[in-house]
C-alpha cells in the first residue's frame, strides 16, 4: 500500500468511522481528522439522556466500546490517525487538493494536503429569526456544549419552568430529560401535531399521553422571547399568550452544513445536503461526503432525503472508509427513514412512509390498518402496542409502519424494517417464521397479527374505519349505530361514551332484534383492541347487515376524550 494522504472534515460519528475503517484496511495511509468541536466521537444521540441523569459520567459519551476515551491521543495509539481539534476547515482547494484550516484558539492557520477527501461536517440547528433570540437561557440541543449546559441546569436545580420549542425527535427526549429534573415543561409546536413522521391518530396517542407529564400546545408558534437585564423571562406564542419561564430550548429540526462544500463547488441538492453517489462520492471523484451533511434517496419513494440518524451516519462512514482504500467497491443505497423516539415510558417508531406523505408522494392506491394488542400474553406482564400499517394495494407491498406504546416497540419497528427494506408483502408477511416463547411474544406475533388484519381488510373479510373517520362522523352528526361488544363490567369501568350501545360479544346472535330494521344501516362496532369486535361484525355480515365497520384498534387506540 502506498502512503496515500486522506483528510477527513468532522470528528463526530461518520467521519471516525471512515478514518478507522481506512486504517483497518491500510496501515500505511496517512490519515488526518480536522474537528470544529473540542471533541471527537461524541454520541450526540446520548445527549437527552445525560441531561436527564441516566447516567452521570459525561466521559460516557466519549468512549470507545472498552471505555477509554476517544481523544486525540486514543486516536494517535489506536489508530495511529492524527487528529486536530478545536479546528475549523476556511477552504476547500480542489485544484490544489489541499484544505485551509484555523485553530479556533491559538488562531493558527495552517494547510492539509489530500488524495482523497471526506467531508463530514453534520448539521446545525436551526433557530427562528425572532426577537429575543440572544437572552441569556435559550439553547438547543446539539452539542456536547448544550448537553453541558442543560446538565449544569439539572444539577443545579434552580429552573422551575422551560419550554421546549418544536414537537419533534429532540424536541420530546429533551422534554423528558428536563421533566426529570423536576421542571414544569411546555412543549410548543406550530405545526397541527408532534412527530411528524406519525399520521395524525398515532399524534395523538403520544401528544395525549405527554399531557400526563407535561403541557402541550399545538397549531402554535413562539414570536418572541421576552426578558429582563438579558435574562429569559417568558415566551409570546402567535395568539399573544405568555408563558412564563427561565430556559427555552429551540428543536426545530436541523440543516445539513454543506456550505464549505458548497463554496468549493461541490452540487447541493433540494434538501440542502450535498449530492452523493451509491459510493457516497460527490461530484468530485476523489471527494467523499457522509452523515447530517448529504442527500440520500429515500428507497420507498425515490425522492431524495435529508436523513440526519446516528446508525446512517456511521453506515455511511463504513461504506466510505473501505472506498478510500480499495476503490469504489461498496455502495450505501439510502433510507427508509427509520427512527425510534423514548417517550417517558413509551417508545415511538416508524419505518417507512406514513400515509398522509404516501399520498403527498403520488401512491395513489393505499390501504391502512390499526391494530392494537399486547407485545406478549397478559400473564407475561405483555405491554400495549398500537401498529398502524401502510400498504400499496397494487403490488399489496408493505411501505410504512408506525408502532407506539410502552411494549417492545423496537423489536417491531425493526420487523417492519426489514419487511420494507426486503420488498415484502403482506401475503410474505403473513407466516413469517418469528421466535415465540411467553416471555417474549404472543402465539402470533403483534407484527404477524397486524398483517393478518391488513389481509384480512385486502380480501373483504371486514371493513375497517378509522378513529378519525369515526370522529369526524360523530362531528358531522352522521346517523350511524355504536355498538360496544365487551362485557358490561369493563363497559362500567371504561367507554367511549359516543352514544354507543351495549351488546356484549356473547349476546350478539341472541339480540339481533335490537338493531335497526333496515340492514343497509351504518353499524359500527368495537371493543377494547376490536377483536371481538371483528367477531361480531361478522355475525351480522352472516345475518344480511351490509355496512358493518369495525373501529380499527378499539378503545385502546382512541386518542380522543372518553368516558373513564
Amino acid at each position: 500500500m502506498s502512503n496515500k494522504k486522506i483528510v477527513v472534515i468532522g470528528g463526530s460519528a461518520a467521519g471516525p468511522k471512515a478514518a478507522s475503517k481506512a486504517r483497518r484496511l491500510d496501515e500505511n495511509a496517512e490519515i488526518t481528522i480536522i474537528q470544529k468541536s473540542a471533541d471527537l466521537s461524541m454520541a450526540s444521540c446520548g445527549y437527552p439522556y445525560y441531561v436527564g441523569g441516566f447516567f452521570n459520567d459525561r466521559n460516557q459519551l466519549l468512549c470507545s466500546p472498552a471505555g477509554v476515551v476517544r481523544d486525540s491521543k486514543f486516536f494517535w495509539n489506536a489508530k495511529k490517525i492524527h487528529t486536530l481539534v478545536s479546528t475549523e476547515v476556511t477552504n476547500i482547494n480542489r485544484k490544489k487538493k489541499e484544505v485551509e484550516y484555523v485553530n479556533l484558539v491559538s488562531g493558527e492557520k495552517g494547510v492539509a494536503a489530500y488524495d482523497k477527501l471526506v467531508i463530514a461536517t453534520g448539521a446545525s440547528p436551526r433557530k427562528p429569526p425572532i426577537p429575543g433570540l440572544e437572552l441569556k437561557g435559550i439553547t438547543t440541543l446539539q452539542s456536547m456544549h448544550d448537553a453541558d449546559f442543560l446538565r449544569k441546569v439539572r444539577d443545579e436545580g434552580k429552573i422551575k419552568k422551560a419550554v421546549v420549542i418544536g414537537g419533534g425527535l429532540i424536541g420530546i427526549e429533551t422534554c423528558e430529560a428536563l421533566h426529570l429534573a423536576g421542571i414544569e415543561i411546555t412543549i410548543v409546536e406550530l405545526l397541527p401535531q408532534l412527530l411528524t413522521f406519525l399520521d395524525k391518530q398515532m399524534a395523538k396517542l403520544v401528544e395525549k399521553y405527554i399531557q400526563s407529564k407535561a403541557n402541550v400546545i399545538v397549531k402554535n408558534g413562539v414570536t418572541e422571547f421576552l426578558g429582563e437585564n438579558g435574562e429569559l423571562k417568558a415566551v409570546r406564542l402567535e395568539d399573544g399568550t405568555e408563558i412564563p419561564c427561565e430556559l427555552a430550548v429551540i428543536a426545530i429540526g436541523v440543516s445539513p452544513n454543506s456550505q464549505l462544500a458548497r463554496t468549493c463547488g461541490l452540487e447541493t441538492g433540494v434538501t440542502g445536503g450535498i449530492v452523493v453517489d451509491k459510493y457516497m462520492q460527490t461530484s468530485d471523484a476523489d471527494i467523499y461526503a457522509v452523515g447530517d451533511c448529504v442527500e440520500i434517496p429515500n428507497l420507498v419513494t425515490g425522492l431524495p432525503s435529508h436523513a440526519p440518524f446516528g446508525d446512517l451516519a456511521n453506515l455511511q462512514g463504513r461504506v466510505v472508509g473501505e472506498n478510500l482504500i480499495a476503490g469504489n467497491v461498496a455502495t450505501f443505497p439510502g433510507t427508509i427513514q427509520t427512527g425510534i423516539c423514548k417517550v417517558f415510558d413509551y417508545g415511538v417508531g416508524a419505518t417507512g412512509i406514513c400515509e398522509k406523505n404516501a399520498i403527498k408522494q403520488g401512491f395513489t392506491n393505499i390501504e391502512t390498518v390499526v391494530n392494537a394488542s399486547l407485545d406478549k400474553p397478559g400473564f407475561m406482564q405483555g405491554k400495549l402496542l398500537v401498529t398502524k400499517l401502510v400498504v400499496d394495494k397494487d403490488s399489496q407491498r408493505i411501505i410504512g409502519a408506525q408502532v407506539l406504546g410502552p411494549g417492545e416497540v423496537s423489536k417491531q419497528i425493526a420487523i417492519w424494517a426489514m419487511a420494507i427494506k426486503g420488498e415484502m408483502t403482506i401475503e410474505d408477511m403473513v407466516n413469517t417464521d418469528l421466535p415465540y416463547a411467553p416471555p417474549f411474544s404472543l402465539a402470533i406475533d403483534h407484527s404477524i397479527a397486524t398483517a393478518h388484519i391488513m389481509q384480512n381488510k385486502l380480501k373483504g373479510f371486514f371493513k375497517g374505519i378509522s378513529a378519525e373517520e369515526l370522529h369526524a362522523k360523530l362531528l358531522a352528526h352522521e346517523p350511524m349505530h355504536l355498538i360496544d361488544t365487551r362485557n358490561p363490567d369493563e363497559f362500567e369501568q371504561m367507554r367511549l361514551g359516543i352514544g354507543e350501545k351495549l351488546i356484549p360479544l356473547g349476546q350478539m346472535r341472541k339480540r339481533l332484534e335490537e338493531l335497526p330494521e333496515d340492514k343497509n344501516s351504518e353499524i359500527i362496532l368495537w371493543c377494547k383492541i376490536s377483536l371481538r369486535g371483528y367477531e361480531a361484525a361478522l355475525i351480522l355480515q352472516a345475518n344480511g347487515y351490509t355496512n358493518v365497520k369495525v373501529l380499527e384498534g378499539g378503545i385502546m387506540a382512541w386518542p380522543y376524550k372518553r368516558e373513564l
